[in-house]
């Protein structure tokens, strides 16, 4: 654990945390029960309230008897995880903010990556800490923080990976700043949030199944290919149409939030150039011209609308 401890931090003033996880600075002392360091100081009565709508259901579910190679499997079935995988050097450094269960951290535990999964739940991180163990992974560890008092040190991530997790905080700008400090200059920041165009379709979506008393939800394929697993149907349902906090985002929104964070805009996924095919998820974008990445984003609508409409926007910090 003492390599790990060193990408850590008190969450109450940034200090130096002891073997027995009290800080050096300021003596807070913290307690690491199941292996699970509780880095979390009390939010606010919104952020409360998204921990415990995930108290309730973490997401998302593993399957029943899963694997590893069954998860590098699920999750190499979507481009953007294989991308970045082949995008990441195998002894990066790696955060994942609001892991969830913690799969994407389990999928990135290869060669000599070290990866902290954090996130504000404890229910959700208990499962992926025994799918750790199960799997046989000593690369990874998972820590209870919360992104408005991190528990983890400034300056020391190669990568800080995010994905679905701002647009459910209260102040998804002021989470931003917050996250773009963990990566190390020179270091990729992968962020994923929901686009304002493409979460359309679930949003009519989400109108018919309030207005049927989610008796019907129509056209969601998430739901129809989980038909046959309740559990894991009953997390994206709870997750995409019942949350109690989400905001939606457009490119040139994010885009500022990395300007004003010295975070230098590289790429979005699905990229917002017309007919590019980039060399890697890393490389910088051809081209970053406003019309045309609002023309893409109407795109999206039909390219992600499907699962959500989730976009990527990867940055370098500077």
């Amino acid at each position: 654990m003492d390599g790990f401890r060193d990408l850590l931090a008190c969450p109450a003033c940034g200090g130096e945390l002891s073997a027995e996880w009290c800080c050096r600075r300021c003596a807070a002392r913290f307690e690491a029960p199941d292996g699970i360091p509780a880095l979390r100081l009390a939010g606010g009565p919104r952020t409360e309230a998204v921990a415990r709508f995930y108290e309730h259901a973490p997401f998302p579910g593993y399957p029943a008897r899963d694997s590893l190679h069954a998860l590098h499997e699920r999750a190499g079935r979507s481009q953007f995880a294989r991308l970045v995988h082949e995008a990441i050097p195998g002894d990066a450094r790696i955060a994942d903010i609001g892991c969830g269960t913690g799969q994407m951290s389990l999928y990135l535990a290869r060669a000599d990556r070290v990866v902290i999964g954090a996130d504000l739940t404890r229910a959700a991180l208990l499962p992926g800490a025994a799918a750790a163990r199960r799997f046989g992974l000593t690369q990874v560890r998972f820590v209870e923080t919360d992104l408005r008092r991190p528990g983890l040190r400034a300056g020391s991530f190669d990568v800080v990976y995010s994905s679905g997790v701002l647009h459910h905080t209260p102040d998804p700008r002021a989470a931003f700043a917050r996250l773009a400090q963990l990566a190390r200059p020179g270091g990729t920041i992968i962020l994923g949030v929901y686009n304002a165009f493409a979460r359309a379709p679930l949003r009519l979506r989400r109108l018919i199944a309030r207005l049927s008393g989610f008796r019907v939800i129509p056209f969601d394929p998430v739901l129809r290919d989980r038909a046959g697993e309740p559990a894991r149907r009953a997390a994206w349902l709870r997750d995409q149409y019942q949350h109690p906090e989400e905001h939606r985002h457009t490119l040139a929104e994010v885009q500022g939030w990395f300007a004003e964070n010295r975070v230098e805009y590289l790429r979005a996924y699905p990229s917002a150039v017309l007919g590019d095919e980039p060399d890697g998820l890393f490389t910088r974008a051809a081209d970053n011209w406003r019309p045309e990445g609002w023309l893409t984003q109407m795109g999206w609508i039909r390219a992600l609308g499907h699962e959500g409409g989730l976009f990527f926007t990867v940055g370098r910090r500077t």
